[in-house]
């Protein structure tokens, strides 16, 4: 192996450039020319990619987002756009792709490694609800983001006796939702995984507000059924039920845009040292994740097959909290 490429993929995640830097600066250490691909798969089709040196991905490691940028591809997804992808791979004497990404992804690392081009994927995404990492790049960020966010709120709720809800992203997985709700004393959280009813979430708000609490924080998934627009449409109609006056906060990509933390930059560095490692010992198709504190490797086939589920007893353990 002589030359490979990188590229970043679906939504961005911190701590993204801390896994370029280290691929490429590994990479380099092994002999090998580093190309770095512009704008994810569709920069990977249509051929725009240049060469990285050290000094390229020099003072990248603390920043969020990534410098290679991240783009919609609806062509990739078929045989056709995948062909053209590897005929600029070819094109170039590139042996071996690293991918940085989430499901979606690792979905096309996995298309490319069947048609028989040596690919690693690197686990990231803010979601958390990758199949092969325990903890993917971005959560632990993005999770401090909210923790700060449901902090703020919590003061500014007990001055004025407010019920506040903080929607926070997870499409389809309820994780951060979940773990910041934990760890900030939040008194619900709204996950896809669990529905909940308005009417429920109303009595543990009326509950909590009978036992003399001065504020109400509830944490919702935006992908959840009923999210902060029909949570906010029902407590309107029913504010008489609450005991709270109610405001809400939506985080949205505030959450994506954060400067990496310690953990994520690490976890970053680890695993893009880990995707070149792979490449370097002949070993692809895989994806490199953390699991039990260790680096790593699940086959591509398997991580597109499975989605990893969030640990529902920890919802138990939030309602046990809030009692």
């Amino acid at each position: 192996m002589k030359n490979i490429a990188v590229l970043t993929s679906g939504g961005d995640a911190p701590g993204m450039n801390a896994a370029i830097r280290a691929v490429v600066r590994t990479g380099i250490a092994k002999g090998w020319d580093v190309y770095g691909v512009q704008h994810g798969y569709a920069g990977l089709m249509s051929g725009d990619m240049r060469q990285l040196g050290q000094r390229d991905v020099g003072g990248i490691i603390q920043q969020g987002g990534t410098i290679l940028g991240s783009a919609r591809a609806p062509e990739f997804k078929t045989e056709e756009g995948r062909r053209k992808a590897l005929r600029q791979l070819q094109s170039r004497g590139i042996d071996g792709l690293v991918v940085i990404g989430g499901n979606g992804s690792q979905t096309g690392s996995n298309a490319l490694s069947q048609m028989g081009f040596p690919v690693v994927g690197i686990a990231s995404t803010i979601d958390n609800d990758l199949y092969g990492s325990e903890m993917t790049i971005g959560v632990d960020t993005a999770l401090n983001i909210a923790l700060e966010a449901i902090d703020r709120l919590k003061i500014t709720a007990s001055s004025h006796q407010r019920a506040f809800l903080l929607e926070v992203m997870g499409r389809d997985c309820g994780y951060i939702a979940l773990m910041s709700g934990i760890a900030g004393g939040a008194e619900f959280m709204v996950i896809p995984e669990v529905e909940v009813k308005p009417e429920t979430i109303a009595n543990e708000i009326r509950e909590a507000y009978r036992r003399g609490k001065k504020h109400a924080i509830i944490v919702v998934a935006e992908g959840a059924k009923y999210n902060a627009e029909a949570l906010i449409q029902y407590f309107k109609q029913h504010s008489e039920v609450v005991g709270f006056e109610l405001r809400a906060t939506i985080l949205g990509h505030i959450q994506r845009g954060g400067m990496p933390g310690a953990f994520d930059r690490i976890l970053a560095t680890r695993l893009g040292a880990a995707a070149t490692a792979a490449l370097a010992r002949g070993e692809h198709g895989v994806l490199v994740g953390l699991n039990k504190g260790q680096i790593t490797t699940t086959p591509l086939s398997e991580v597109v097959k499975h989605k990893k589920q969030i640990d529902l007893s920890l919802v138990e353990l939030a309602r046990e909290l809030d009692r």
